[in-house]
């Protein structure tokens, strides 16, 4: 079992700590969880009041909330990162022997590392690279010209297409599918003609693709992830998409063709971005928003109608097919208003 003492997770992770450095932790926990060897945090203030009873044996928090703290601290100036990385110290990964499983179907035009792990009934197609470190669980398809860059992760059921290029540490959770057709049709007369899609995907180092998301290789140039983009579960992005360095994306989100996102954005669950649009760096979209014009500036944005009690939701519906109506009427309203004042002043 992998431990530490409070003070070699201070020294390790340059933090102050208060109390007893001697104190040996194992695990992590939940405020309200945590037993005497486990560390757990406070970022957010609507935990304070489960603070005070903590049986944590460490709590990495902020200077201003030590002072209520009951046990050992670690103080963070942001304590939901600091607890980020020492957590990592405690996952448990399986570890992934190197070699082939003998289930597995590599083909004599692929290259594997020998330092590659290719777990059960994994498919490796002609012209597949698999770099130093990298590990396919089980089931996972490489299709030709695809690379899997050194150190990356496939978990399960994965599915490289064509054309794709992973960087390196870029992990990605079961049945993703990257490198697939694109959406791209043409209408003649009476029948949909189907357009070839030429392009790959590239996606940058450091980045996480979410369960069952699919990315959409492009029909000319690629589709592209920069650096250090993290896609949760069951997102679409579409073909020809470029989504700039550290930008993340919550679950069921949508990106529509040849959008451009910029870098560190934040794109919140079931928000929509329509195609060809361009979003700015550093943009926020809040949940279950649509874009629907391209966004020059940073800040934060929203679309959509607020939760109601379903009564006053009804009514307002109703009213909406009226709203131009009532938009003409008070313009007329306020022109007459706006004249029986100037015959007033003119008396």
């Amino acid at each position: 079992m992998t431990s530490y003492s409070v003070a070699q997770l201070a020294e390790r992770f340059a933090l102050e700590f208060r109390g007893d450095g001697a104190r040996i932790i194992d695990g992590v926990g939940t405020l309200a969880g945590a037993g005497p060897t486990q560390l757990s945090f406070l970022s957010n203030s609507k935990y304070s009041a489960q603070l005070t009873s903590t049986r944590a044996g460490v709590v990495v928090l902020s200077s201003d909330a030590a002072e209520s703290c009951p046990t050992a601290a670690l103080i963070a100036r942001d304590p939901y990162v600091a607890y980020a990385r020492i957590a990592a110290l405690f996952e448990r990964l399986p570890a992934a022997a190197a070699g082939v499983h003998p289930s597995a179907v590599v083909a004599p035009g692929a290259r594997v590392s020998a330092s590659a792990s290719i777990g059960p009934c994994c498919v490796i197609e002609d012209g597949a690279v698999i770099e130093d470190g990298v590990v396919l669980g089980p089931h996972c398809i490489i299709g030709p010209e695809c690379t899997v860059g050194a150190q990356s992760r496939l978990v399960g059921r994965v599915t490289l297409v064509i054309r794709v290029t992973l960087g390196k540490r870029v992990l990605v959770h079961p049945g993703a599918v990257i490198g697939s057709d694109g959406f791209g049709l043409a209408f003649d007369r009476d029948h949909w003609v189907k357009l070839p899609q030429l392009g790959g995907v590239r996606i940058g180092d450091d980045c996480e693709i979410g369960a069952n998301t699919t990315i959409d290789r492009g029909a000319l140039d690629d589709t592209v992830l920069e650096d250090d983009v993290r896609l949760d579960n069951q997102i679409q992005i579409a073909h020809n998409v470029t989504i700039g360095a550290h930008t993340a994306m919550a679950g069921c989100a949508a990106v529509a063709g040849s959008a451009k996102i910029g870098r560190y954005c934040m794109i919140g669950g079931n928000a929509g971005v329509l195609g060809h649009l361009e979003v700015a760096d550093r943009v926020t979209i809040t949940a279950k928003s649509l874009v629907t014009h391209s966004i020059r500036e940073a800040g934060e944005y929203s679309s959509g109608v607020p939760l109601q009690e379903n009564r006053q939701w009804r009514r307002n519906a109703a009213r909406f097919k009226h709203l131009d109506e009532y938009a003409r009427r008070l313009s007329a309203l306020e022109s007459r208003l706006s004249a029986l004042e100037k015959d007033k002043s003119d008396d």
